[in-house]
């Protein structure tokens, strides 16, 4: 192997020598090329600032002249605004003036108007005083005399008007006297034949009996259905117990088929995804037995990917002859006993023997040229001496095993399809069955409701009958006392009229009296006209003297504001007038200014024209000089870029060229250490010819690093192997004893455990069905009818399985708690908690706010179920409630009140004691 070495670094150092020859001559070349356009660049680079600065002063004056064109037409166009304002403030101003000559004129129109009004209102207001005057005299005059008429005409009035209600009360007296006892007389009649109705209907006995006997008949025919119905609820259940069975059973062949089917599709998947290629390998044209895959795998290894078809580059083909083949050891099996595959591999599989992984070295020995034996787990023993002792699954022993196990899941899932269509038999039977006993619990259901329906009229029927006769003593009863009223009533009216009768007949007549109260009424009635008419002159003309002097302060104010807007106008005449002037004269300047700069602007266009084609011949010139540029440095960058390249490679060759000086010298010097020789003589020292083939160093190579590893496992003598033995045994004692005692304590737990889940499923089953049992009851007398029951579901242990709470209101079908209203939730839920109560009663129990869905005949069912529960139990409830119903139905109330704002007080009431 070193002498391999050696000649390896020697070939390899004269190898790298040419090669940094020949890159030493390319990084010359490449730095000449480089120094050439470095030269080349620099010239161009010299001349290119002069002309990018001639570019940018052409530029720069081109930009000035174009601002200062741009700032011309701006100063234009704002010339021509400006002067179109000034006509538009011209002619505004002239309306303007306009507008104030009439203002004035207007003014001054209404000032004299004002004046002569004002003259007109002072002449109307002489003689205003003596008119006041005398008209004040006049009222008061008329006022006395009124005055003492009126009060004459009212003690006239108070005396005629007592007696005629003193007659009017006495014939209403005797009128009313005679209208009762007509209504009396007519009560009596009719009360006295009421009474003989009555009396005929309390001496016939049908209307209750008829109805007793229709209740008593539907009573009958109603436990005949209601038996009936809890049969067919029975068969229901049995039913649907079935139908889950059948169902889970289905549900567990599904799982299991889409289980298998997956793991067969991903495997099949799997083993196409191996496929390819032209040539099918051997490892697919093979049929192994289960548990031998791996065996076969390290008895052909690589060779079970190279193909049977003789036209592949590597394959197996079928020898013809050869004689008998040798016999394998005793105790060896040829491995094609348990794997089956084309003629050309027969040979190979008949001398490869199975043995047991004990026996495999010694029956190594025996072995002949060709034959080789390996073990299930996959160690192998070659005729020539190489060994496998630590066997691993190959890549081709894990494609046999999985075909192998594709085969398995594919008979699998054909069971598993079996057992699947059995279940889907016995589901659809079972379901058929659940359907049918659905429809008869339906239809008995029905029949027991319309029977229960039937019962509850009959029992109607008889409550009506019964609280109709109830109705017709109470009546009776009634009208007795009503006649024996009406007797007396009648005594005491005939009583009243005589009275008012005789009283009416001892008055004296009035036509005297109110002939003079006529009289009277006429005298006052005229005298309060004239007074009246007198105060509607005086304030008349008080009217008129205040409209005279409130006009004459308004004309004054009004006259004051038309003098000023005269004045006013006058001013603004003045201000507009000199403001015309200003504006004709900035318009003349604005319209002067268009000229000059039309003038400006045609001296700009020229200069701009020679501007731009300076401008254009400095950027024709610029634009060659960089593009002359541009190509002289990308010549540097790749003559750069190459010189680079090649002194890196120059680099690189000449380290590896040390590298191959040193490695070389490095074998030298362990041939001398190891040989005690120089390398020419290292053939000789390993007993080579020097005429014989060397083998190929990769060979050599690893032969030594599996010598040397077998030497590294082989390892150091243990010396304290036999007491280290010793201190594993006692610990493995120790820890064997404490094992049996965890395992016998895990055994005595199991069992508690046991014991306990038995005892708990016993005593939850109990109270479950003492909990139903009066859920049942309390459900049907807070609904009034209906049926209810408790359901263990999702598990068949009683420990694991959930509840449901099946529930049939009256009129309603039978179905869970969700899907019931707010109030026959609460309800429900009011009756299982009053089960539990009854089952096992708590002492106290605080009810919050659970009458308030409901409405008032539940309130009612639920304070009467809560009374009985207290008396039977000796539960002592407290219900916080804010329902009169409730509250009115307790033995004590607390509450809290505020007699005064921001004090609250504790209040109680002992209902009991109260009532």
């Amino acid at each position: 192997q070193l002498h391999l070495r050696y000649l390896d670094a020697n070939s390899l150092g004269e190898r790298l020598a040419e090669e940094l020859r020949e890159a030493t001559r390319l990084v010359g070349e490449f730095e000449a090329q480089a120094a050439r356009a470095t030269t080349g660049r620099e010239e161009i680079a010299a001349t290119l600032p002069e002309l990018r600065n001639a570019e940018a002063e052409a530029g720069a004056r081109l930009h000035r002249l174009g601002t200062a064109r741009d700032g011309l037409d701006a100063e234009e166009a704002r010339v021509r605004e400006e002067a179109r304002q000034l006509v538009a403030r011209l002619d505004q101003v002239a309306t303007d003036i306009e507008r104030e000559g009439n203002i004035r004129e207007g003014a001054q129109t209404a000032m004299a108007r004002l004046q002569g009004e004002a003259g007109e209102i002072a002449e109307a207001r002489e003689g205003e005083g003596a008119a006041l005057r005398e008209s004040g005299e006049k009222i008061a005059a008329l006022a006395q005399g009124v005055s003492t008429e009126e009060g004459e005409l009212d003690r006239l009035t108070d005396e005629t008007a007592a007696e005629a209600a003193r007659r009017d009360a006495l014939a209403a007296r005797r009128q009313e006297a005679d209208r009762r006892l007509e209504r009396q007389i007519q009560r009596h009649r009719e009360a006295e034949a009421e009474m003989a109705t009555l009396d005929a209907t309390l001496a016939e006995d049908d209307g209750v009996r008829h109805p007793s006997d229709r209740l008593a008949a539907a009573e009958t025919r109603a436990g005949e259905t209601g038996a009936a119905l809890e049969a067919a609820e029975r068969n229901g259940d049995e039913a649907d117990t079935t139908l889950g069975a059948a169902r889970e059973s289905l549900g567990a062949a599904e799982k299991s088929l889409a289980e298998l089917t997956g793991e067969e599709s991903a495997l099949a998947r799997l083993l196409e995804g191996k496929d390819g290629g032209l040539w099918a390998p051997l490892v697919d044209a093979v049929e192994v037995q289960p548990g031998y895959e791996t065996a076969l795998g390290a008895a052909l290894g690589d060779d079970l990917e190279a193909p049977t078809d003789e036209g592949a580059p590597v394959h197996w083909r079928l020898l013809d002859g050869g004689g008998t083949p040798p016999r394998l050891p005793e105790g060896a099996a040829a491995l094609d006993r348990f794997v089956a595959g084309p003629p050309a591999v027969a040979r190979r599989l008949a001398q490869v023997g199975l043995v047991e992984a004990v026996d495999g070295g010694r029956l190594s020995r025996e072995l002949t040229q060709g034959q080789r034996l390996v073990s299930r787990d996959g160690k192998l023993w070659r005729w020539d001496g190489f060994t496998i002792t630590d066997g691993a699954e190959t890549a081709a022993a894990q494609r046999l095993a999985q075909r192998n196990r594709l085969a398995e899941l594919r008979e699998r899932r054909r069971a598993a399809e079996r057992e699947f269509a059995v279940a889907g038999e016995a589901h659809e039977a079972a379901r058929a069955a659940a359907s049918a006993a659905r429809e008869a619990f339906e239809a008995a259901r029905v029949a027991d409701r319309a029977q229960i329906k039937t019962r509850e009229e009959a029992r109607g029927a008889l409550e009506v009958a019964e609280r109709r006769v109830a109705a017709t003593k109470s009546r009776r009863l009634a009208l007795e006392e009503t006649l024996a009223t009406l007797r007396l009533d009648i005594e005491e009216s005939e009583t009243v009229r005589d009275e008012a009768r005789d009283a009416l007949a001892g008055l004296a007549p009035l036509d005297q009296a109110r002939e003079r109260l006529g009289q009277l009424r006429a005298v006052v009635s005229e005298h309060r006209s004239k007074l009246a008419e007198a105060r509607n002159a005086e304030a008349l003309l008080g009217r008129e003297t205040q409209a005279r002097i409130d006009r004459l302060r308004a004309i004054e104010t009004e006259e004051s504001g038309w003098r000023n807007r005269v004045e006013d106008a006058g001013r603004q005449q003045e201000i507009l007038t000199r403001r015309r002037e200003d504006t004709a004269a900035a318009l003349e300047v604005a319209r002067r200014k268009p000229e000059e700069i039309d003038t400006k602007r045609a001296a700009l266009l020229e200069q701009l024209t020679g501007a731009e084609a300076a401008r254009d011949e400095a950027a024709d010139a610029v634009a060659g000089r960089e593009a002359e540029l541009a190509d002289a440095e990308a010549g540097l960058r790749r003559a750069e870029s190459a010189a680079s390249e090649a002194r890196e490679t120059r680099a690189r060759l000449e380290a590896n060229l040390e590298g191959a000086a040193d490695r070389r010298e490095e074998i030298r010097r362990r041939i001398r250490e190891t040989l005690d020789c120089e390398p020419k003589a290292a053939l000789a020292a390993g007993e080579v010819a020097p005429e014989e083939e060397l083998p190929a160093l990769e060979e050599t190579a690893g032969r030594l690093e599996r010598l040397l590893r077998e030497r590294e496992r082989m390892g150091p003598v243990n010396l304290r192997a036999e007491q280290e033995a010793a201190e594993l045994t006692e610990q493995l004692e120790t820890m064997t004893s404490e094992r049996a005692d965890l395992e016998a304590a895990i055994q005595r737990l199991r069992q508690g455990i046991s014991s306990l889940n038995r005892e708990g499923r016993e005593r939850l089953l109990a109270a479950f069905e003492q909990v139903d049992k009066h859920f049942q009851d309390l459900f049907v007398r807070l609904f009034g009818g209906g049926m209810a029951h408790l359901a263990l579901t999702e598990s068949e242990d009683p420990l694991e399985a959930g509840l449901e709470i099946m529930a049939s209101p009256p009129g309603k079908r039978l179905q869970r708690l969700s899907l019931l209203s707010g109030g026959e939730q609460a309800l429900t839920a009011t009756a299982l908690l009053f089960a539990v109560f009854l089952t096992n009663p708590a002492p106290i129990c605080v009810l919050d706010e659970v009458d308030a869905p409901l409405d008032e005949a539940n309130v009612e069912r639920f304070c009467t179920l809560v009374q009985e529960i207290a008396r039977v139990t000796g539960t002592r409830f407290l219900i916080i409630t804010h329902h009169a119903l409730t509250m009115a139905r307790v033995d004590r109330l607390y509450g809290v009140t505020m007699a005064e704002r921001g004090v609250s007080q504790l209040v109680s009431v002992d209902l009991v004691r109260a009532e």
